[in-house]
């Protein structure tokens, strides 16, 4: 069975839901707060849910956090393949979220910043792998020194490579292994030496429109999907409302609308987005099918209070099901 090996950072959400964002030096009373796990979970809990098998491979810590995290992996069913780090907690992340849904963090690192090369040599990629990277761990000078390392052996190589076929759903690189890179809101922060090499091995790039643009120097959601869209790499650029943008190198992008809903918040609908993309590809989906579900997904992860709101496979069915034909209607994947 195909399994998502996430590298990247699961934390712990501390959500605040707030009328408006407070100017600088006031304050404003939340009408609701909570603790969940987040960061990485989201995208693990997304897949796991549409039945694919996932695992943890980051670091996580000790202490109250940490088994928080721990706790939330566990009951979702997701492998966690490392020990906990001696010494210092897992890291959170303040969510502030907005009437609108619209969400603004604050990221205080932990344990999971802390990745070394020590760390990931017990992590064997076996064929059939998904592989998924976020560019939050390429911000930490050690957590990148370890995957730069790990993308270098994983094609046997000692620097990171070209391989994969991704126009295909779910064609591995030349060890088998498919590499999915989102580069987060930090894009703009990842020293330009690693964000080539992780580019450059890449087999799908999914970020939102904000992201594409920094990496890409474009404005325009279409011509940033079409810069990104090199060689054999696979490029999904979420647009809100709109849904998303589907590029691969050569081809004009594809876009594919989204579902019309009311959003209550938005903390985690990438993530989603991401995880069940993934998902739909291991089970065989053609990159457009794969886009549409992870569009509904995202839409009617938006429509509760976040952030691991991803959907089920019967309740993305159900969602289908209660549209017209299925067909979407121009609506939200961040």
């Amino acid at each position: 069975m195909t399994r998502l090996l996430h590298l990247g950072s699961v934390v712990v959400d501390l959500v605040l839901n707030v009328p408006y964002l407070p100017e600088r030096g006031a304050d404003v009373l939340a009408a609701a707060s909570r603790a969940s796990p987040g960061g990485g979970f989201n995208v693990l809990a997304a897949a796991a849910r549409q039945g694919m098998r996932a695992a943890y491979a980051g670091a996580h810590g000790t202490g109250p956090f940490a088994d928080l995290a721990r706790a939330g992996l566990a009951a979702e069913g997701i492998e966690v393949l490392l020990p906990p780090a001696p010494g210092p907690d897992t890291g959170v992340v303040v969510a502030i979220v907005e009437a609108g849904g619209e969400r603004t963090f604050l990221t205080a690192p932990g344990a999971e910043a802390a990745l070394t090369a020590a760390n990931l040599a017990a992590v064997e990629p076996v064929p059939g792998d998904v592989a998924y990277l976020s560019g939050y761990s390429f911000v930490h000078a050690a957590t990148r020194a370890a995957l730069l390392d790990w993308l270098g052996r994983l094609d046997g190589a000692g620097t990171p490579g070209r391989a994969g076929t991704p126009g295909r759903a779910g064609t591995p690189g030349r060890a088998g292994t498919l590499v999915v890179f989102d580069p987060g809101p930090l894009a703009d922060q990842i020293p330009a030496a690693a964000l080539a090499a992780v580019l450059g091995r890449a087999d799908w790039l999914t970020c939102n429109a904000r992201e594409a643009a920094i990496l890409s120097g474009q404005s325009d959601p279409a011509a940033a999907t079409r810069a990104l869209a090199v060689g054999q790499r696979g490029v999904v650029v979420r647009t809100g409302p709109g849904g998303c943008l589907l590029g691969h190198g050569g081809s004009e992008p594809v876009v594919v609308p989204g579902w019309a809903v009311q959003a209550v918040d938005t903390n985690g609908a990438g993530d989603t987005h991401a995880g069940v993309f993934i998902a739909a590809l291991a089970r065989g989906a053609a990159p457009p099918e794969a886009a549409r579900l992870a569009n509904a997904a995202a839409a009617l992860s938006v429509t509760r209070p976040g952030p691991a709101t991803a959907p089920t496979a019967s309740e993305l069915a159900g969602f289908l099901a209660s549209t017209a034909s299925g067909r979407p209607a121009g609506g939200t994947g961040r």
